[in-house]
């Protein structure tokens, strides 16, 4: 995720990092240079059509259209991920304030803390389709058996299961409190699925494929419609309009997938850190240092 403030008129006219020019500069130095050869070969070889641009006026407000009905599709997906990874923040602070109420063994209680903790760090992994990295071998410690599970995130959650069922079974925790640490258990396990159903279905390919088709087909073919009026200026222009369309199109695409390792992605490292933080006077240890941004960006 880029953090960054608002940035001054210089820095946003020459700002890459988090822009999506990068990943477009293909396609804007393709139509830039078939504009420039049509504009060539239209001065110096054969006169071809000039076009009216009034039909390329409705084209372009139509795939306008159609690329703001994606972009909030992909929107309302990168936002229903944040509230669902800050819901599970909460929760894994209340649960944590729950196990102090009803989970009066510290051995007992330190241990679901940190099967809480591997159970959020092996969601953000099994989330970005990785392998396990230092911060979460770190949260997992003893519960390394826990990654190598068909469904990590589910076994972690198994695992706090047991341990609640073990603890009530002992008579360290009444039925009270293992009713209200269900509960919480509960509300993780809905948070986690809602992840796993963004992740899992992504926003329908035909849309991708119709929008590129379409925004190729209007770049390419805009040139024709400015050789008269814009003249030499043309590859500015036909420059200008790609970078609209294709960029737009581009952000949807990292929008679509919030799980992602792409700048304007969920900074779930970040969060995972927040969760340490947090949990870190329950279990009696120091706090981390919570992550910075490297050069506007936070992981």
């Amino acid at each position: 995720m880029i953090v960054r403030e608002k940035p001054g008129p210089l820095q946003l006219l020459f700002a890459v990092r988090g822009s999506v020019l990068p990943h477009i500069a293909g396609e804007l130095a393709l139509v830039t240079a078939l504009a420039a050869a049509l504009v060539w070969l239209d001065r110096h070889v054969q006169p071809l059509p000039h076009l009216s641009a009034t039909p390329f006026a409705v084209f372009g407000i139509a795939l306008s259209l159609f690329l703001g009905f994606r972009n909030n599709a992909a929107y309302d997906r990168w936002w229903e991920a944040r509230k669902l990874w800050g819901g599970l923040l909460a929760d894994l602070r209340s649960y944590a304030r729950a196990l102090e109420m009803f989970l009066p063994d510290t051995q007992q209680r330190h241990q679901q803390l940190r099967l809480a903790l591997a159970l959020l760090h092996l969601h953000r992994l099994n989330l970005r389709r990785l392998p396990v990295d230092a911060a979460a071998a770190r949260a997992l410690g003893d519960n390394a058996a826990l990654a190598t599970a068909p469904h990590p995130p589910c076994a972690a959650l198994d695992a706090i299961t047991a341990g609640l069922a073990n603890a009530r079974s002992a008579g360290t925790l009444d039925g009270f409190g293992a009713r209200a640490l269900s509960a919480r258990l509960d509300s993780l396990a809905l948070q986690q699925a809602g992840c796993e159903r963004i992740a899992g279905t992504p926003l329908p390919y035909v849309y991708s494929l119709l929008v590129y088709r379409t925004s190729y087909l209007y770049c390419l073919l805009v040139p024709l419609a400015l050789l008269e009026p814009a003249g030499w200026l043309t590859p500015l222009f036909a420059a200008i309009i790609a970078y609209v369309f294709f960029g737009l199109a581009e952000v949807t695409e990292e929008l679509a997938h919030p799980f992602g390792a792409t700048p304007n992605a969920l900074a779930l490292d970040a969060i995972c850190r927040s969760a340490e933080i947090s949990l870190a006077p329950h279990l009696g240890e120091p706090a981390p240092e919570p992550l910075r941004p490297v050069n506007f960006r936070l992981d």
